[in-house]
């Protein structure tokens, strides 16, 4: 009897430690909702407080209800709108005009521009908002550097060159600010407070880093590369944790701390990457869940875990000229939400 017991508990151990670690649930494209309307589009902010979804369409900002797949509202006059940042303390909004090299400033309740900032960065691309410093800092891909900007006051604080081409970047919530330098494959650790870089590290393998996310409690950094890779590296040490695959065409990453899985968007094979953080130094690659091509950037709604992408139907035209990429026209009103969460 004391034998079979043995044997059975032996057996009962193997399976237990062959088994998966984690099995969630698979995700999948619950809706589409086409919204139509001109221009293309690049980065995704959600906003909790107002269950409202902010997209970039080149010279506006789209604001849409995606329990609905509504347009609610709209923030016009931004030239070459790459990003959306939300102060909820403060109850703003900014936005980073890439043609203008301007801030505009918006009432969150209003959505009314309040006021629009000129900076001397070239070409904000990417923007955020810290929190603990009530700063926002735009990363401006063409001068190659961040330019910070009083949130209250709306005021332009400091300029901070960087070591290279800035992409998109992710706060700790205390102070520390983190941005991809996407020719240099590297991240760069910027004190808020302070304006200064704190420190730089490389991220090799991984070639051109592109979207960014940040777990605030394990302080890992989830950087996605263009060699269809996602780097994990520690943000207090600079270490490179590890990689693991994704898939092409990464523009934006995102971090559930609820559920512990970090969001890859790959526009060029239309696909999500589901990466669990089984432990702070173990990921393991879940699914790459098919979306549809050209979903590259991607916002999270950590309230009910769903993943929010926007794509369009898009003609390839044969390049004019040898060694140019192909032109592309997006099929009008084909602008749609995509909807990715849980099965």
């Amino acid at each position: 009897m004391q034998k079979r017991i043995l044997i059975a508990l032996v057996i009962a151990a193997v399976f237990a430690t062959s088994a998966p670690a984690f099995a969630p649930a698979k995700y999948e494209v619950k809706h589409k909702y086409v919204l139509g309307g001109e221009g293309g589009w690049d980065y995704l902010t959600f906003d909790p407080a107002g269950k409202r979804l902010f997209i970039s369409r080149g010279t506006h900002v789209m604001v849409v209800d995606p329990y609905k797949g509504s347009v609610i509202g709209d923030i016009p006059d931004t030239a070459g709108v790459h990003g959306i940042a939300l102060a909820q303390d403060l109850g703003k909004g900014f936005t980073s005009n890439g043609r203008e090299n301007t801030v505009t400033v918006f009432d969150l309740k209003t959505l009314k521009e309040t006021a629009k900032i000129k900076i001397e960065g070239e070409n904000p691309d990417a923007i955020l908002y810290d929190p603990a410093s009530q700063r926002v800092f735009t990363f401006n891909g063409r001068s190659k550097n961040a330019t910070v900007i009083d949130a209250a006051k709306g005021t332009v604080a400091a300029t901070i060159p960087l070591d290279g081409k800035p992409e998109f970047a992710a706060s700790d919530g205390k102070g520390m600010v983190f941005v991809n330098i996407e020719d240099k494959s590297e991240i760069t650790e910027i004190d808020a407070k302070k304006a200064t870089v704190v420190k730089s590290w490389p991220l090799a393998p991984c070639e051109e880093p592109s979207g960014l996310a940040i777990d605030q409690k394990t302080r890992r950094l989830f950087s996605g590369c263009g060699n269809k890779l996602m780097a994990v590296s520690n943000a207090d040490t600079g270490k490179l944790i590890t990689t693991v695959p994704i898939g092409e065409g990464v523009d934006a990453n995102g971090f559930d701390p609820e559920t512990k899985l970090a969001f890859s968007s790959n526009g060029r094979d239309g696909t999500l990457t589901v990466v669990h953080e089984d432990s702070p130094d173990k990921f393991t690659v879940v699914e790459n869940a098919l979306t549809q091509k050209f979903a590259r950037t991607m916002a999270l709604d950590t309230t009910n875990h769903d993943v929010y992408e926007v794509t369009a139907e898009i003609e390839e035209a044969p390049p004019a000229k040898e060694g140019e990429r192909p032109r592309r026209t997006m099929k009008p009103g084909t602008f749609t939400l995509l909807v990715v969460g849980k099965k």
